[in-house]
């Protein structure tokens, strides 16, 4: 669709996505984390929050000059705008965003937007070619009244069945790792409800909900009790079917070995300067490498503790063995910066610029941009007012 400008004077638009408008009614992490790659790829993202703006913006510490890290870091490349749904006149307004938008991302409990007229079937009467993208904890269906939040569908999944000590409590991941799921599962189906949208004409809803991004990425934990009838355990960080693939005590530090193969695991013996032992029968192949795991760890960790992690990951990795230093996050980037990724981009101009996280996928011709830093709540409020309340004739549609 063609449609008039919006206000304001910001960074022209580029990349693949350059001249579709998101209406971003999600908050927190899963829609947030969608609408901020929608972004990176030039799409024009306006976020709508509530009078009190989104929950990660209170969600401290840490801070940067007195905002939330956690709020900067899903909500680059946005523009702000503080809406009170139960104000019919910014309900209005909100409706005509909805009206005007390409897509529309949101993650109210399903059902929660019909009151405001902002459910898909009250968009899709004013808008037929909008895509739809909602985002829920369980689904529209029998678990449509239950909260959704990562830690919830960590332990419902049984995914904190699998995560820890064997002989201790299950853990949590270290991450809201379905909320970042979900929302790159969001983005999928709405690239692909694009697609035939260009095909077609015609828009759609798309549902994810978290319990479902959970289970399919369990993957083959998963597939162990679809497709096998068994039910996995935790096994600390043992992988069920390969070995070796876990950490392995140094000379200083746990190194992690993924020799996930039979060639790998002979170049890691050639390495350890036991070529023998990838000959011997009880560890030629993966399925009796598992099997004997307790007599062979011991064999490769009395050679390993010879050198410090970091000599044998240099020399492993000149092998081509998998392996890894275990480290912290500042050793995550410095390693990606050795690797010449490139994992620090700069968002916005002159005192609002500031440091983020690159896109994670690289395209060749239409490259992730980073043009607005993350917004203030209602930064730009003003200016999207006024052009949601043009005359309907100052939009082509």
């Amino acid at each position: 669709m063609a449609r008039q400008a919006i206000g304001g004077t910001h960074p022209a638009a580029t990349g693949p996505l350059a001249g579709l408008l998101v209406a971003d009614f999600s908050r927190i992490l899963a829609g947030p984390y969608a609408t901020m790659l929608l972004a990176d790829l030039g799409a024009d993202v306006i976020k709508v929050e509530g009078p009190a703006g989104d929950d990660t913006r209170g969600w401290v510490p840490p801070v940067r000059d007195g905002v939330s890290t956690y709020f900067l870091g899903v909500n680059r490349g946005k523009r702000s705008i503080a809406l009170d749904l139960r104000d019919e006149q910014d309900a209005r307004l909100a409706r005509e965003l909805a009206r005007r938008a390409d897509i529309l991302i949101e993650n109210f409990k399903p059902g929660g937007l019909a009151k405001y007229g902002l459910d898909y079937p009250s968009v899709r009467q004013s808008n037929p070619a909008v895509v739809y993208s909602s985002i829920s904890g369980f689904g529209s269906g029998a678990g449509r009244e239950v909260p959704g939040y990562d830690l919830m569908v960590q332990a419902m999944s049984g995914l904190m069945s699998l995560t820890g000590d064997p002989s201790g409590p299950p853990y949590r991941a270290g991450i809201s790792v379905f909320d970042v799921m979900a929302g790159n599962h969001a983005v999928i189906g709405i690239l692909a409800a694009l697609r035939h949208r260009e095909a077609t004409g015609e828009g759609q809803l798309v549902e994810v909900n978290l319990l479902s991004s959970a289970l399919t990425g369990l993957v083959n934990h998963s597939s162990a009790y679809v497709a096998g009838g068994v039910v996995p355990f935790r096994m600390g960080n043992a992988h069920p079917s390969v070995f070796p693939y876990e950490p392995l005590p140094t000379a200083d530090d746990d190194l992690i070995i993924a020799a996930a193969n039979d060639g790998q695991f002979r170049k890691l013996c050639a390495v350890l300067g036991i070529p023998d032992v990838a000959e011997d029968p009880r560890y030629a192949r993966n399925a009796e490498r598992t099997t004997n795991r307790d007599e062979l760890r011991t064999v490769l960790v009395e050679q390993l503790k010879r050198r410090p992690a970091l000599e044998w990951f240099d020399l492993l990795v000149e092998a081509g063995v998998p392996s890894g230093p275990i480290q912290t996050i500042d050793g995550g980037f410095a390693m990606a910066e050795r690797f010449e990724l490139d994992p620090v981009v700069q968002v916005g101009e002159g005192e609002r610029a500031m440091p983020t996280t690159r896109h994670p996928v690289r395209l060749s011709l239409t490259p992730a941009s980073y043009r607005l830093p993350p917004p203030e709540l209602d930064e730009h409020g003003e200016e999207l007012r006024q052009w949601l309340s043009a005359p309907p004739d100052g939009v082509d549609d």
